[in-house]
């Protein structure tokens, strides 16, 4: 794997701290945020720049514009949009751009989040296809359920009364809310007549590959294709099961991609640890269909848009706002496992339990078999810029 370009760190980084909190706003301005700090840069400091696709990421980005402006609801809320990047969505709105790379030269400041490895982490997620049914055959038996009516989604950094602070979400109950129950508790029927599936799939891998994903194609005896996406959780964080089966010695660490996760958990002799690690990652995801969405679409992502094929960014909603951008520069891998140096302009539209800290992203790679292979394969650390929107009295 070659080593990526080194950043030219110019000018001194700016000393205002910025306390975050779930509805702060992080603007141009901010140095400091959790975990990390701000370091202003030119977009003369970023490899590649000139020669990304700057219009792909306007398309990218005015998709997110279009959703902030008309105050359409967010699947997964993050805080509320800051003036600044109101403001660059209005001017981008306003008139038609025709050189996409000095919009963004004009109306946003990189900034390198720093953190103490000087770099991020990235994984990848797609939109897989699966065979399945509505209803339960013996052929199609593991289930999607849709959300229950009893599940209340807590909204970030918030808390309700008698629910511990690190979970997400809860139970309505008459004497108030109470935990939500884990995957194993769901599994063994505690939700009741409350268990309603939308689709079935061939092998509980399989829904647990969705429950990762967060989204998928299924595709139905009639030959009709139907669209799933993600409705609801149960609030318990996410355990990666890739690093259970690494742990245990089932798969080296070097050989660890989605078709080796997945060929374990299917295999007929690996049935029983295979139900009993699944059931380590006590989050649980509920689906409902999405319908009239175009096929040439991608899923519909944590800021109620679809999202784009290599630019949509999944982020850490409790830090960043739907809508920046980010810029990525390292080696990332193809689907056909060569890693590439990447230097690429992508929008923050999505978001994931998994998805923590302030360097930290998940690469949508797209739809089906291909997309998959690579985004089981992006496990990388490259170098994540933010594009901070430029405050309006600021040249």
């Amino acid at each position: 794997m070659t080593r990526a370009a080194a950043f030219r760190l110019k000018g001194a980084a700016l000393m205002l701290s910025l306390a975050i909190s779930a509805g702060a706003v992080i603007e141009a301005g901010a140095a400091e945020i959790p975990g990390a700090r701000l370091e202003r840069l030119s977009f003369a400091d970023l490899p590649g720049w000139a020669k990304d696709d700057h219009a792909a990421a306007f398309a990218t980005f005015l998709r997110s514009c279009d959703a902030i402006l008309s105050g359409s609801p967010q699947l997964r809320p993050a805080g509320a949009t800051g003036e600044n990047l109101l403001a660059a969505c209005r001017t981008a709105r306003a008139a038609p751009v025709t050189d996409a790379r000095a919009f963004f030269e004009t109306r946003f400041i990189p900034h390198l989040i720093a953190t103490e490895t000087g770099r991020g982490f990235l994984t990848g997620y797609y939109e897989p296809v699966y065979d399945g049914s509505r209803e339960p055959t013996d052929e199609f038996s593991a289930p999607l359920l849709a959300r229950p009516d009893d599940l209340v989604t807590i909204p970030a950094g918030g808390t309700l009364a008698g629910v511990p602070e690190n979970l997400a979400a809860a139970r309505r109950v008459a004497e108030g809310y109470e935990p939500y129950p884990e995957r194993a508790q769901i599994e063994d029927g505690a939700l009741g007549s409350r268990a309603r599936a939308i689709a079935h799939l061939r092998h509980p891998a399989q829904a647990f590959i969705i429950h990762v994903q967060g989204s998928a194609r299924i595709r139905l005896p009639g030959g009709e294709t139907m669209r799933v996406g993600y409705a609801g959780r149960n609030g318990h964080p996410y355990s990666s099961v890739g690093r259970v089966l690494v742990e245990r010695g089932h798969i080296p660490a070097e050989e660890m991609s989605l078709e080796r996760l997945l060929g374990w958990l299917e295999a007929p002799e690996n049935a029983a640890e295979s139900r009993e690690i699944m059931r380590l990652n006590r989050s649980f995801i509920f689906f409902t269909e999405i319908e009239g969405l175009a096929p040439e679409l991608g899923p519909i992502g944590g800021a109620g848009i679809p999202l784009t094929p290599g630019r949509s960014l999944a982020v850490d909603r409790n830090i960043w706002r739907y809508g920046l951008p980010f810029w990525l520069h390292g080696d990332i891998p193809d689907a056909t496992g060569v890693a590439r140096e990447t230097a690429r302009l992508m929008i923050a539209q999505d978001t994931g339990t998994a998805i923590v800290g302030p360097a930290r992203g998940d690469y949508f790679t797209g739809t089906g078999d291909s997309a998959g292979t690579q985004a089981g394969l992006i496990r990388h650390r490259p170098r994540f810029v933010v594009l901070l929107p430029r405050p309006a009295e600021e040249p």
